[in-house]
């Protein structure tokens, strides 16, 4: 056999899309406690909660509610629409608004984002940031239990080479005894030790 002009293709994956991922709920397909997101197309698996994992969600949570008040939602694992064919679930997303402006759908974007990552900080670092980037978000956290420090990723422009053709211009670690200042909020202080367990 002449395999002269034998032409080798890479099988690729089948991606699916925001609305097959709720069909695939509804069907029972994908099991109600199954901790999953939909990301750029791919049906992702996300690890369990350890203990510091769940209290630094926790800790964020607090934190971000005292200084984001009325005229903000502080959503704790909810979903964000991001594309079609992406819809994480974040630890936290500060959006404007309340709660019943996403009674009807998702948020697309949010103000501010926050993933704890212990076993996903080069996930976290890498896609989910390109994703968030995409989708417009100003401001971008990392709570990287591994190290016990707070990375802050700002500024979402195009860029090449990321996944999703987006990144974040600048990037800074805080340490235990810093402090900083939300883009979305000015004028609240947060001390990053109060969000580490």
């Amino acid at each position: 056999m002449n395999t002269a002009h034998v032409i080798e293709i890479d099988p690729t994956p089948r991606l699916w899309t925001r609305e097959e991922y709720y069909k695939m709920a509804e069907a029972g397909i994908l099991c109600p406690t199954e901790r999953v997101e939909l990301i750029g197309g791919r049906i992702v698996t996300m690890s369990p909660q350890n203990s510091p994992h769940f209290t630094a969600i926790r800790l964020v949570e607090d934190v971000l509610r005292k200084i984001f008040g009325l005229g903000y939602d502080v959503r704790v694992q909810g979903p964000l629409d991001v594309s079609p064919s992406s819809q994480p679930e974040p630890d936290i997303a500060v959006v404007p608004g309340g709660i019943r402006d996403y009674a009807q759908a998702h948020p697309t974007t949010a103000l501010l984002v926050v993933e704890v990552a212990e076993s996903t900080v080069r996930f976290d670092r890498g896609e989910k940031a390109s994703l968030y980037a995409s989708a417009g978000v100003p401001e971008y956290w990392v709570v990287n239990l591994r190290t016990q420090r707070l990375e802050v990723f700002r500024d979402p422009v195009p860029m090449t080479g990321e996944p999703y053709g987006y990144g974040y211009r600048t990037s800074a670690q805080f340490v235990s005894g810093d402090t900083l200042t939300p883009l979305a909020n000015p004028q609240g202080v947060i001390q990053v030790a109060d969000m580490l367990p």
